[in-house]
């Protein structure tokens, strides 16, 4: 039995683990970047095909970026061209998870689209969640950003949960530090409801009816 998490970068890579051993997840065997999201939709077929044996799970953990419907039928017609005949039109609010159809060697899959399933958005909005709340210097960051005139503005407006999150990280005790770390060293709240979810679905994917082990490695 395998367990791969296919992600996106390095950052979602980090960040999830962190989270799996802040709330003592078992081991995956494999947390695997792929550079960006096309890459990785791409990159669905292929580990489908790969895991070909009994409870083996293959999960994605894709951004939503602007359009959540757009994404989903992009994850959907991979799944669908990969043999799984019954994925839903729309995510799950809460992760969705597919069971392979009887009579197949396909794997037990699931996806995550950040940042919860049900708006658009990217990594950072997820981590946005998780910012201990009330927060007076958040709101400072927040405002900060906003505050910049539009012809120094260097980043996209899409970019713009980034650039509110890394400024977040530059003004801690210990600036600069990358997301997965500062979830370990409590810059962030992973006892969010949001978080919850995550945990949850991972759970239901990857850990249903199997023994415990030791925790993923941050």
């Amino acid at each position: 039995m395998r367990t791969v998490l296919l992600v996106e970068g390095a950052n979602d890579e980090h960040v999830l683990k962190h989270i799996c051993g802040n709330r003592q997840l078992p081991n995956l065997d494999e947390v695997r970047p792929h550079g960006n999201a096309e890459r990785l939709l791409d990159a669905i077929p292929v580990e489908i095909k790969a895991a070909n044996e009994e409870g083996d799970a293959v999960g994605v953990v894709v951004d939503a970026d602007a359009d959540l419907h757009s994404r989903w039928r992009s994850i959907r017609t991979r799944f669908q061209d990969a043999g799984f005949d019954d994925v839903p039109e729309t995510p799950a609010p809460d992760g969705t998870i597919l069971d392979p159809p009887d009579g197949t060697l396909l794997p037990r899959a699931g996806v995550w689209i950040m940042p919860n399933n049900r708006i658009p958005g990217i990594l950072e909005d997820f981590l946005t969640f998780l910012i201990p709340q009330p927060n007076a210097l958040f709101d400072h960051v927040e405002t900060s950003v906003d505050a910049i005139p539009p012809a120094h503005r260097r980043f996209r407006s899409v970019a713009k949960p980034k650039a509110i999150i890394y400024t977040w990280l530059a003004w801690q005790k210990e600036p600069g530090m990358p997301p997965g770390r500062a979830i370990t060293a409590g810059s962030f709240d992973v006892t969010v409801a949001e978080v919850d979810r995550l945990v949850g679905w991972l759970e239901r994917l990857f850990f249903r009816g199997r023994p415990p082990s030791a925790t993923v490695a941050a």
